[in-house]
């Protein structure tokens, strides 16, 4: 049974930083992406960044390009996401997925993931 597990968000004032983890586990192919999304109240779920298993190549949505940063560990298991200089446009829950592999150079819809984490939220405060 495959199980997503983000830990580290929390309360942070305006041009703060936060990172993010997810821990995965129970996966038994090596063949697939990693994605983080946020979802902000009364607004549907969307991209945030995300990353490729092999080679670790990734990408990043316009609205976080030059302050998030996605990184991986493969031989731990766990995705990352660095948050810098935090806006109060940041504050959602953020969940990790994991889905089959795609073209890196698209943003992906939530349609894609196969399996999501529980969600950890991130409140930015002004």
């Amino acid at each position: 049974q495959v199980q997503l597990v983000e830990s580290g968000g929390g309360l942070v004032q305006a041009g703060g930083s936060l990172r993010l983890s997810c821990a995965s586990s129970g996966l038994t192919s090596t063949n697939y992406h990693t994605a983080w999304y946020r979802q902000a109240p009364g607004k549907e779920r969307e991209f945030v960044a995300r990353i490729t298993r092999v080679g670790g190549v990734t990408l990043h949505a316009d609205s976080v390009k030059g302050r998030f940063f996605i990184s991986r560990d493969n031989v731990k298991n766990m995705v990352f996401l660095q948050m810098n200089s935090l806006k109060s446009e940041d504050t959602a829950v953020y969940y990790c997925a994991i889905g089959p592999p795609r073209p890196i150079g698209q943003p992906l819809g939530v349609e894609w993931a196969d399996h999501w984490g529980q969600g950890t939220q991130v409140t930015v405060s002004s």
